[in-house]
C-alpha cells in the first residue's frame, strides 16, 4: 500500500515511532510531506527508509495519513484537493473530531486497514467563487467558509441571498457557512447545531450578531448562497478552513456545495455518536469525576 504522511511540528516521538514501525512491518510504501520529513530528521532525529518526499500538491497514494490535530488534517485535505484519495486522521493534538484515532488505537486501526476491514465516509465540501477569482489558493473548504471583519472595532454587514431570494442582512463580527463536518468546529462556538456527517445541509451562523434575532439557520446543501459585504474600512477577511484572504467591499461571494467530496477512513465500529460522547463528554457528570 502506498501511504502519504502529513504531519505537524508538534509530535510525540513515541507515537511517530509506533506509526512507522507498524507501516514498515506491513511493507507499506511511505511518502512524507517535505516539511514533516525535515521535522522528523532535524528535530526528532528520526531516520526512516521512505520511498519519496512530497514537495508540492502533485502526488499519488492509496491513502493519506494525517498525524496531528484537526488543523493538520485540514491542511492535508487542501493538498489532496480533487485527487479522490482517502484520508485517515491520527490525533496528536487535543480535541480531534477529524483526527480521531488515538495512539492506543494505532495497531487495531492499521490491522483493519491492511485487511480491508474499514469503511469510507463521504464528506461534503464548500466551494467559494467570485466574479474575478479574487481568492488566492484552494477555494474549497471541508469545515467552513467564514466572512470576518478585518479590524478589531467595527462590525460588518453581510447581505445574504439564497437561490436569489433575499434572506437577511447580518450585522455581526462575521458569518460562518459550515458543512455537517464543520458543524462541530467554528460554527459550534457560534451557537450552531451539531449535524451528523451524512446530513444534506449547511449551517449559516453569525459571529457575535448585533441582534437577538440572528439565530443559526440550517439550509439544504443544493442551494446557492450569495453574500454582499459592507465594511467601514472597505475590506474584510474570507477564511476557508483557516486559510484567509483580504477582500474589498463590492465583491460578491457565491458559496455552494463542491462537485466532489472527501473520503474519510473510519473503523467499522467507530460511530459519529460515539465520537460525540467521547469528545464533548455527553452524559458525563463532572461532580462524579
Amino acid at each position: 500500500m502506498k501511504i502519504a504522511i502529513f504531519g505537524s511540528k508538534h509530535q510525540k516521538k513515541g507515537q511517530v515511532e509506533k506509526l512507522f514501525e507498524i507501516l514498515q512491518r506491513n511493507n507499506a510504501e511511505i511518502y512524507l510531506q517535505e516539511k514533516f520529513y525535515n521535522y522528523l530528521k532535524d528535530m526528532l532525529r528520526l531516520d526512516y527508509k521512505i520511498e519519496g518526499i512530497i514537495k508540492g500538491n502533485e502526488f499519488d497514494a492509496d491513502l493519506v495519513v494525517s498525524i496531528g490535530g484537526d488543523g493538520t488534517f485540514l491542511r492535508a485535505v487542501s493538498v489532496i484537493g480533487k485527487k479522490n484519495i482517502p484520508i485517515l486522521g491520527i490525533n496528536a493534538g487535543r480535541l480531534g473530531f477529524l483526527a480521531d484515532v488515538g495512539e492506543e488505537d494505532l495497531e487495531d486501526t492499521f490491522a483493519d486497514i491492511f485487511s480491508g476491514n474499514y469503511r469510507i465516509e463521504h464528506r461534503s465540501q464548500l466551494h467559494l467563487s467570485t466574479e474575478h477569482k479574487e481568492y488566492q489558493g484552494f477555494n474549497y473548504a471541508l469545515n467552513e467558509i467564514a466572512i470576518l471583519k478585518q479590524d478589531t472595532a467595527s462590525m460588518i454587514t453581510v447581505h445574504a441571498h439564497i437561490n436569489g431570494e433575499y434572506l437577511t442582512s447580518y450585522e455581526a463580527d462575521g458569518l460562518i457557512i459550515a458543512t455537517p463536518t464543520g458543524s462541530t468546529a467554528y460554527a459550534l462556538s457560534a451557537g450552531g447545531p451539531v449535524m451528523t456527517p451524512d446530513s444534506a445541509s449547511f449551517v449559516i451562523a453569525a459571529i457575535a450578531p448585533h441582534s437577538l434575532g440572528g439565530r443559526p439557520l440550517v439550509v439544504r446543501d443544493d442551494c446557492e448562497i450569495t453574500f454582499d459585504v459592507e465594511s467601514r474600512n472597505n475590506s474584510y477577511l474570507v477564511s476557508l478552513d483557516g486559510r484567509s484572504n483580504i477582500f474589498r467591499t463590492g465583491t460578491r461571494l457565491t458559496v455552494k456545495k463542491a462537485d466532489f467530496d472527501l473520503q474519510v477512513v473510519k473503523r467499522k465500529d467507530n460511530s459519529f455518536y460515539n465520537t460525540l460522547r467521547n469528545k464533548l463528554m455527553w452524559g458525563v457528570d463532572p461532580r462524579q469525576s
